[in-house]
């Protein structure tokens, strides 16, 4: 049966659509192409979701090889809700991007697009289904050399050295990774997930394995921009083609973060306690610095994509704040928020996009009065901007609202008082924005700006009524999200 295989379809599928895209000749039929697979990926990721929902952990062999021996796709909630978030991000995204990449690059260059966001689109998916440490690598390779040339393509000469730079880190965050995985394999000779969480309590605190962790930490920390190793993640955010920033932003560090989950919890949870060795307090501390310095620092950005971009590493703060809290609160907020931020911050950056369309460079100056001529777009932001903020009946809410509940839990009402206080960050910096295009004359150069093309409009605008609906409706996503760190926790 089709169904006994959908893991492996998950990856394959936009694996092997990347060649065939790369042979058609025209930009429409590259997109027609990315279409038809992209939306074939929900479909395929939820269909997993409710298998592991109702059966368990799927583990599927691949070429019959039993693992640890062979390659192993294990997928339990936690990494079908990211294969879900992913998926869905890709479909959404796509119907934006034909007229979006028609403005912004040469028609000969888009075929050239969709085959590497095939590309990149296999790899965050591989990276969340495979249960292999190694094969995680493979996919991350993937994902990244695809990602290097996405940002290149911007139009804006400066895309070239956002991405030379995002190669330097990541090769950096790929070679710790897999240092890190190489010291795991010599003390246990395995390099399957589920073999190495068993096998680590019998090396337990010996120095090699304290020394992988160490290099884990560290090569994910980079993938995935954790403050101070974020500053890659502004200019690449900033320069890169708008549909290839909102695609980004809202999933691949989502994957990185994912990993991190996976390594803490099922790897090392077991046999290395966390709390013993000091490292929540040391992810508190970093999470806590990534939330208020570059939230800071968005204040005086005058540039709306690196303030966007800059706000990402701040609620990247808040995921890894709930980690590090190392309950199942915590995990909660930090798996939701996976979903959630995927959801407001991918929408912010299609209507960032939009503005881009019809005005090129977007600063905060440049956007003066401009509300009252794309009403729908700006009304678009403030939703996603108030969702930022976490008003109460969006989706940022839902989030912060576990991390203060995980705090208190803790006795440390210090700590759920800054989760609330930091939300007024956020406000200034999004509230910057809605003054400047709401309450400001408009600019002289601006007599001629109008909305966005309708396809461009209605994806960013899915993602601006998912933050509002699975705000008001938390059932499904914090469900699935309290499900996912009970499996991480080893808790019924």
């Amino acid at each position: 049966m089709i169904a006994a295989h959908l893991p492996a379809l998950q990856v394959v599928i936009p694996l092997l659509a990347a060649p065939i895209c790369a042979m058609l000749r025209r930009g429409s039929h590259a997109w027609a192409w990315t279409m038809v697979v992209s939306w074939a990926m929900p479909v395929i990721a939820f269909a997993i979701l409710l298998q592991v929902l109702e059966g368990g952990t799927i583990s599927y062999w691949l070429g019959s090889w039993e693992p640890p021996w062979g390659i192993e796709y294990r997928i339990d909630t936690v990494n079908a809700f990211v294969l879900v978030l992913v998926s869905v991000i890709g479909a959404v995204v796509m119907p934006y991007a034909r007229a979006s990449l028609e403005r912004e690059m040469p028609a000969d260059r888009q075929v050239w697009y969709y085959t590497m966001y095939l590309l990149c689109l296999a790899g965050l998916l591989g990276m969340a289904a495979t249960g292999d440490a190694f094969n995680v690598f493979v996919f991350m390779e993937i994902a990244s050399l695809s990602s290097y040339v996405l940002i290149a393509l911007g139009r804006d000469r400066r895309a070239l050295v956002a991405a030379y730079q995002y190669l330097i880190v990541g090769t950096i965050g790929a070679t710790f990774y897999v240092i890190g995985v190489g010291f795991l394999y010599v003390m246990t000779g395995t390099l399957n997930i589920a073999d190495l969480a068993e096998r680590l309590p019998l090396v337990e605190n010996q120095r090699p394995v304290l020394i992988a962790l160490t290099f884990l930490i560290v090569g994910l920390s980079l993938k995935l921009a954790l403050f101070p190793l974020h500053f890659w993640l502004p200019g690449a955010y900033a320069y890169a083609p708008s549909v290839a920033t909102a695609f980004l932003a809202a999933s691949a560090t989502k994957v990185a973060i994912y990993l991190i989950l996976r390594f803490f919890f099922t790897v090392f949870g077991g046999s290395y306690p966390l709390a013993g060795l000091g490292v929540p307090l040391v992810w508190i501390a970093l999470s806590l610095a990534a939330i208020v310095l570059p939230s800071i620092t968005a204040i005086y950005e005058k540039d709306v994509k690196r303030m966007l971009a800059l706000s990402s590493v701040a609620q990247i703060g808040y995921i890894t704040l709930g980690i590090g809290l190392l309950s199942e609160a915590g995990l909660t907020g930090s798996i939701v928020h996976l979903l959630n931020h995927g959801l407001m911050k991918g929408a912010l950056f299609l209507l960032v996009g939009g503005i881009a369309y019809s005005k090129g460079a977007v600063t905060v100056d440049r956007i003066a009065g401009m509300a009252r001529r794309m009403p729908l777009t700006f009304a678009g932001f403030v939703v996603a901007g108030l969702s930022m903020v976490g008003v109460p009946g969006t989706v940022g809410f839902v989030s912060k609202w576990y991390l203060v509940l995980a705090a208190i839990e803790r006795g440390w009402w210090w700590l759920a008082i800054l989760v609330v206080a930091s939300s007024v960050l956020s406000l200034v910096y999004m509230g910057r924005l809605v003054e400047a295009s709401y309450f400001r004359p408009s600019a002289p150069d601006s007599t001629d700006d109008q909305e966005m093309p309708r396809s461009m409009l209605a994806s960013a605008w899915v993602l601006v009524a998912a933050c509002v609906y699975f705000g008001l409706d938390t059932d499904l996503t914090v469900r699935v999200a309290a499900q996912a760190a009970r499996t991480l926790l080893g808790t019924p």
